[in-house]
């Protein structure tokens, strides 16, 4: 299991194209491999100069399959001699349920080597069963951070596109990559050549790694009003310990009935309901995204127990939690 990584001196390395790694994990999104390699492609067109190269890597097979069946043909896998700059990790699906301790300790010697590794989508989570996120900022996609943070939960997962502190890079997969690949080129080789792939990819708006993953309230709920958004942002930020209606209208600056009047004018429900429902729907993006057990899911949401959550999940969503997976 041969590593070589290359170190050249700056002037070569200024007339050599950077080489990097993707490791496909089976179920892979194909959106975020898209998102991630293309802007390489296109600085290398654009420049008219081989800027970078890259190779496939799978875990075991010649192949790895995406989400949607898709199939990329590997140039290597896990264990294999490797030359790389950087190495990054695509995974989604179920990526807490990788164990793979081949790849995990492939990892840890490519760490050991100064390869600059990176985790995208569920990848961040491979990287923290590897061991190779700790005393380091971090991301992951929406989907999979309570997965993330239920394993790990020394890390600091930030909620933003991407991250990229010192030799480790995190991204919230999907478009983020795109944002994340034009970030790395502008580093690599100036804003100029950067905004060119932006527009290359029709990207008018340049979005930085500390920009949100997902729609502000105003825009989720489609809500104007200040008090409601307050509290809206508090019992989102309370769900595995809810808030009372009276802590709600506190931090609202209002009366418990006004808030309620307030939240029925805008949102059509009291408060109690609209937190019933946005724990109901936290804990159905753990139920289809996670392997949590039912009863995690339901402590997570603010649920006393299993048999009351279970009932009100199918009172929701008419299905019960485990037919829901």
């Amino acid at each position: 299991m041969d590593i070589l990584v290359s170190n050249l001196d700056n002037d070569l390395m200024a007339s050599s194209p950077k080489k990097l790694a993707l490791l496909l994990v089976n179920g892979f999104a194909l959106m975020s491999y898209a998102s991630l390699i293309e802007p390489f492609r296109a600085a290398n067109l654009l420049s008219g100069r081989e800027l970078y190269v890259w190779s496939h890597i799978a875990v075991e097979s010649d192949r790895s399959t995406a989400s949607n069946g898709a199939t990329i043909v590997a140039d290597a896998k896990v264990g294999d001699h490797l030359e790389c700059d950087s190495l990054f990790v695509l995974a989604a699906g179920n990526p807490e349920r990788f164990d793979d301790l081949n790849t995990l300790a492939w990892l840890r010697k490519l760490d050991r080597h100064g390869v600059m590794i990176g985790g995208v989508s569920g990848g961040p989570l491979v990287l923290a069963k590897a061991g190779l996120l700790s005393g380091h900022r971090t991301t992951i996609h929406w989907e999979h951070r309570a997965a993330l943070r239920d394993q790990f939960p020394q890390l600091k997962i930030e909620r933003s596109l991407f991250v990229i502190d010192r030799r480790r890079i995190s991204c919230a997969g999907g478009t983020a990559a795109l944002d994340l690949a034009i970030e790395l080129i502008s580093r690599d080789h100036g804003t100029a050549l950067a905004h060119k792939v932006g527009e290359w990819f029709v990207r008018t708006d340049t979005r930085g790694g500390e920009r949100p993953q997902r729609l502000g309230l105003r825009e989720k709920y489609g809500v104007r009003n200040d008090s409601v958004l307050l509290a809206l942002g508090a019992i989102e930020e309370s769900i595995e310990e809810p808030i009372t209606r009276e802590e709600a209208a506190r931090i609202a600056g209002v009366s418990p009935r006004h808030l309620d009047r307030l939240f029925t004018h805008w949102l059509g429900a009291t408060v109690g309901v609209m937190s019933k429902r946005i724990r109901l729907q936290k804990a159905r993006d753990l139920i289809r995204s996670t392997s949590m057990s039912v009863t995690q899911v339901a402590l997570a949401c603010g649920f006393a127990n299993q048999s009351h959550f279970s009932r009100q999940y199918k009172k929701q969503f008419a299905v019960n939690p485990r037919d829901d997976r």
